[in-house]
């Protein structure tokens, strides 16, 4: 059983991560394009940026000037085209698998019965804890936004997803007034904390650009883990079923 399961959960993993990236072709990744030609209008040097919820999970990566020499380093990245689409599509199938291996360790330790409905509740878990409640302290930024130190916003990231996932997990599977408190205490923790913050949010990036990205990913985001708890729910299910005799 233990091979079907797996089984089920990378083949649910990939085909959302398939359908992941059809979505983001239609409008997350040209505003990321059209983002690009500001940041280089404007000489950008920053850093690629990734979608994170459920990401635009393709590399991003930028120019970088060395002042005072007399030759300039830059990263390697992708070509245009179909070099990049083809990583794009690559990393959104690995993401895809690895968020649905995580959906399957709970669904399996919370030990309830699976099917298409529980599956699509599993998701909309999913969206919330990693990527409705992060979004609330990092907005998905386009290339040439400004950013808070990476490391301080991974560490945030981690733990709001941490937490978040927790605080669900409490409301879902525990009752008492007390375990409720504490629910709520883990979700709005991170926040009370705040994440930490460009020291700038100057940007060639037009304001309405980054609002339509913003709500673009989101859409996205939450398309895509509807669509991978509702198949991880309904391949688990059939897999947990016992042959019948």
């Amino acid at each position: 059983m233990i091979a079907r399961v797996l089984l089920a959960a990378i083949f649910a993993g990939a085909l959302s991560g398939v359908f992941a990236f059809a979505a983001q072709s239609y409008r997350v990744i040209p505003l990321i394009l059209e983002a690009e030609t500001y940041e280089n209008a404007a000489g950008g040097a920053s850093a690629g940026h990734q979608d994170q919820a459920q990401t635009v999970a393709g590399a991003h990566a930028h120019e970088q000037a060395g002042q005072g020499h007399s030759h300039e380093m830059e990263a390697w990245a992708p070509a245009d085209g179909g070099e990049r689409s083809g990583y794009t599509l690559l990393a959104d199938v690995v993401a895809g698998i690895a968020f649905s291996l995580i959906l399957t360790a709970g669904i399996l330790a919370a030990n309830r019965a699976i099917s298409l409905q529980s599956g699509l509740v599993w998701g909309a878990s999913g969206f919330v804890a990693f990527v409705l409640a992060p979004n609330l302290g990092l907005p998905p930024e386009l290339p040439g936004m400004p950013a808070g130190d990476l490391v301080a916003r991974q560490v945030w990231w981690i733990a709001t997803v941490a937490l978040t996932a927790g605080g669900l997990w409490l409301f879902a599977f525990r009752r008492g007034l007390a375990w409720m408190l504490l629910g709520v205490a883990l979700i709005v923790a991170p926040h009370v904390w705040g994440a930490p913050q460009p020291e700038s949010h100057g940007s060639a990036v037009p304001a309405a650009l980054a609002a339509q990205f913003a709500i673009a990913t989101v859409v996205t985001s939450a398309l895509f883990w509807l669509a991978l708890g509702g198949l991880l729910g309904h391949l688990l299910g059939r897999a947990v079923r016992e042959p019948a005799a």
